[in-house]
Parts: C-alpha cells; sequence; structure tokens
C-alpha cells in the first residue's frame, strides 16, 4: 500500500463505493448468467446457479478499480445474486504458492493470532487521531481446518470508533499447487445465511479439476509453499513475522474486501451488479418493431 495508511484507504474506500459509477460502465461487462459453465485457470469449472451472475478475472479486477477497490490481482471471478433481496458479493481468488502443508492442522493457535492482529492495530493507532481509530474485536469465525476437504475458514469481527462493525468470512480450498481463496463480502446479521448459500449453492458448483486436488500433490515434482496454515491465516507471514510486523500482517491477510464498511460497499456494489444484470437483460429482449417482422 507504499506510505498510504491502512485507515485512510479504509475511508477513502467508503466514499469511492458510495459513489455512483459512470453511466456508460454497465454496458462494457461479459454478464454470465446463471446455468452457464466457466473454465477458470486450467485448474477449476464453475457453474453458475440459480439467480445469480459470473463476472470473469478481467471483468471483476475492472469492477474493482471503477468502485475505487485495490485489486490483488489475484482475482479469477466474483459471483453475485441478482435478487433485491440477497445483498452480497464473493470474490474468488487463486495464488500459485505451491502445495501448502496441513501438518500443522491441530495447532492453529487462535488467540495467539488474534493478539498479533490486536497488537498491531493498537501499535497503528498510535498515529491516528481517536476518531480515525479501529479495533479488532475478535474471530467472529476461529480458524478452523476439514481436513477431510482441505478447508480452511476464519472471519475476523472489527469495529470503528463510532462502533460500526465490519468483517469479512474466507474459506480457502488448498489444491495440489495453491489454495483458492472465497471471500464473501457481507454484514454480521447475514453472515449465516450468506455462508449457506456459499456453502450449498456456490461452493456445490466450483470444481477443482482432477490432477489439480490436495491428494494429487507429488513430493517429486510439485513446488512446496514455506508456510503451513498458520503463515496462510496471516497473509503468507510466519507467525514469527507476524509479531514483528502485525500491523503489516493485518494489511496483508485482511486488506482485500474485508476491512469495509460493510453497509456502503455492498449497497454500492450489488446496486451496480444488478444494474448490469438489468441492462443485459433489456438488450437481449427483442423491440416491438422486431416482433412485428415477418420471419424471411
Amino acid at each position: 500500500m507504499k506510505r498510504r495508511s491502512w485507515l485512510s484507504f479504509l475511508v477513502v474506500s467508503m466514499f469511492m463505493f458510495g459513489s455512483v459509477l459512470p453511466a456508460s460502465a454497465a454496458g462494457n461487462y461479459n454478464v454470465v448468467e446463471s446455468g452457464t459453465k466457466v473454465e477458470m485457470e486450467g485448474k477449476f469449472s464453475f457453474t453458475v446457479p440459480e439467480n445469480m451472475i459470473f463476472l470473469n478475472k478481467d471483468d471483476t479486477i475492472k469492477m474493482e478499480k471503477e468502485n475505487g477497490d485495490i485489486p490483488t490481482m489475484n482475482e479469477i471471478g466474483s459471483v453475485h445474486p441478482i435478487e433485491d433481496s440477497e445483498n452480497w458479493a464473493l470474490f474468488i481468488e487463486y495464488e500459485d504458492t505451491g502445495h501448502i502443508s496441513d501438518d500443522e492442522q491441530n495447532e492453529i493457535n487462535a488467540e495467539e493470532l488474534l493478539q498479533s492482529y490486536k497488537d498491531g492495530t493498537e501499535e497503528a493507532n498510535k498515529q491516528r487521531q481517536p476518531e480515525e481509530q479501529f479495533h479488532v474485536i475478535g474471530w467472529n469465525v476461529k480458524p478452523s481446518y476439514n481436513a477431510a476437504t482441505h478447508e480452511l475458514e476464519y472471519s475476523m469481527l472489527a469495529e470503528t470508533a463510532q462502533k460500526t462493525q465490519f468483517l469479512n468470512y474466507k474459506l480457502q480450498v488448498l489444491t495440489r499447487t495453491g489454495h483458492v481463496s472465497f471471500i464473501l463480502v457481507t454484514d454480521v446479521p447475514a453472515l449465516a445465511k450468506d455462508k449457506q448459500t456459499l456453502r450449498e449453492k456456490i461452493l456445490k458448483n466450483f470444481v477443482v479439476k482432477e490432477g489439480q486436488r490436495y491428494s494429487d500433490f507429488d513430493a517429486k515434482t510439485d513446488k512446496v509453499a514455506e508456510y503451513g496454515l498458520t503463515g496462510l491465516i496471516l497473509g503468507g507471514l510466519g507467525v514469527a513475522a507476524a509479531k514483528k510486523l502485525g500491523f503489516l500482517a493485518l494489511i496483508l491477510a485482511f486488506a482485500k474486501k474485508g476491512w469495509i464498511i460493510i453497509v456502503v460497499l455492498l449497497g454500492a456494489i450489488g446496486g451496480f451488479v444488478k444494474k448490469l444484470f438489468n441492462k443485459k437483460k433489456n438488450n437481449a429482449a427483442p423491440t416491438d418493431s422486431d416482433e412485428e417482422k415477418p420471419s424471411a
């Protein structure tokens, strides 16, 4: 993030997400509708669920930039609801980190990780005015790993000085050569419902292809990541480095679409995506003059 403070990024993002996009923006996206199967990175496939749309890698990055977000460039797509009653967004990322060992699955110290984030955040707060500070409250979902499915999930809750709460939820699936991150942007009351949507409708339609699964790892030929599950939670840093660079660890692990005022972000993205879908639907509908034309 260069010299730009994280809190400044938070505030700027909040205002940017609240701004109105150019009218021409909605016409420049390739909206993939439900029922369509898409290929991703040559390693995965995804069938878009009912009442949702998909934006590919390039369009997802473009949407982020136009909304004032800073892409990680690990994006491989995003999923969005089209129903007015649904108000969430899901970003999918893939990092070719090398095979991540899950040997420490029973040694994840959630309290130590939490304290690292808290310490780093409070150290950074010393440079901020009281009304500009934000604080880590705790785990909304404690880090846990499912050895059968090779899934790591966690969600951290924070709040501003004005007691506005925000969070992100990450579900990370380990693969032969790295990991896929499903980053769910939602609010606290809707998290349980939206997690269920992620698991029952989205994850079930996401396929890690044969030869790319975690169990396909070949120790003789495949690259191995330099960190394990704890390092993955810390954004690729080891525990010792995270203690030394607590605030940096916080940024690296959670800067992506998590530490944003959720209500503002969802309102902007939700309206933007529904505008995309409705415009595509209107463009596809035949005009009255078309209907009156006799067939050739």
